[in-house]
């Protein structure tokens, strides 16, 4: 799945644990009638993917749905869900270049050629 927007927020690499887990969240807001505010998180190595982006840029982000189920000491089950970005890829939203005027090659387009013409030229 992708999500693309702006980037609206990239929070610092957080660690926890003894174990060096690392978690680093964007919030990306959606071009639409009512935009979204998404909270993507980014785990372990893909935390470093975010270097390269600032708020502001329009981006799409390549993610996955995560769930998990947790029973808490009375026995209640609870669940969760999570957004977890994967790939991130900034979108060309500059204004297009000038475009050259076409090079005048020397020929001069056919101003009275009719379907007609020539039609029994062809080797086919």
């Amino acid at each position: 799945m992708e999500v693309k927007g702006k980037i609206k927020l990239i929070t610092e690499t957080k660690t926890y644990g003894s174990n060096g887990f690392r978690k680093r969240e964007m919030v990306v807001t959606t071009d639409e009638q009512y935009p979204q505010f998404i909270n993507i998180e980014f785990v372990q190595d893909k935390t470093d993917l975010l270097d390269k982006f600032k708020v502001g840029d329009e981006v799409e982000v390549s993610i996955n749905l995560r769930g998990r189920e947790w029973i808490s000491p009375q026995g209640e089950t609870k669940y969760f869900n999570s957004i977890q970005g994967w790939r991130i890829t900034k979108l060309n939203t500059e204004a297009p270049q000038d475009v050259p005027p076409p090079v005048n090659d020397g020929f001069e387009p056919a101003d009275n050629f009719s379907e007609d013409d020539g039609a029994d030229d062809l080797p086919f």
